[in-house]
């Protein structure tokens, strides 16, 4: 079931795919690859942050569905959720540019290669969602790319914008059904005059 962690669910299901990819290869520690924030990034190499969430305009939550015999589940909430994905190199200052270019561009083809999320990644929270979950590179202009960085500290660092879309969240509210347990019907033949 798709709950309210779901959210967090596919945040760590991104990076777990990442480690599978570039642990040891580009990144020494899997513990390098996380969620964070630029301003607030740790010991982190390649951060992946949630900078919005909106309602998916692709796909809508239908109408009601079976929660059992004697109920019945409200749609589902679609969500599409944008991540901005920096990388973060600790190496002398005449390899570092080159070093985060390496993992920009693994990442890239990680998500090029897997361009959706499987259950195996999203762990109990992906289960029977109704849409498999999709990664896709946006085309942002320079500008739009300045303006998603308000981190007034941190100078603006080369990242990679993501939308992960239709995140489907199941809805717990339930709405009573009474079956039809007995019909009765009457037939009565006609006359003819």
């Amino acid at each position: 079931m798709a709950n309210f962690s779901i959210i967090a669910d596919v945040g760590n299901g991104l990076v777990k795919l990442l480690r599978s990819q570039m642990v040891p290869e580009l990144i020494a520690n899997p513990d390098g690859i996380g969620l964070c924030s630029p301003a607030d990034r740790g010991d982190m190499s390649l951060g992946l942050y949630l900078y919005e969430i909106r309602e998916s305009e692709e796909v809508t939550g239908g109408g009601m569905r079976p929660a059992g015999e004697s109920a019945q589940r409200y749609p589902s909430k679609f969500l599409s959720l944008y991540y901005m994905i920096t990388a973060y190199s600790s190496s002398d200052i005449k390899f570092r540019a080159s070093e985060e270019q390496r993992m920009i561009g693994k990442v890239m083809q990680t998500f090029m290669d897997s361009p959706v999320l499987d259950e195996e990644y999203l762990g109990e929270g992906g289960k029977g969602m109704t849409y498999p979950v999709r990664l896709e590179l946006l085309k942002l202009e320079s500008e739009e790319k300045l303006k998603l960085w308000t981190f007034p500290e941190v100078p603006y660092k080369l990242s990679l914008f993501y939308r992960v879309y239709p995140v489907e969240m199941e809805s717990t509210r339930l709405k009573r059904a009474a079956r039809v347990v007995r019909a009765e019907f009457a037939a009565e033949e006609k006359k003819n005059s």
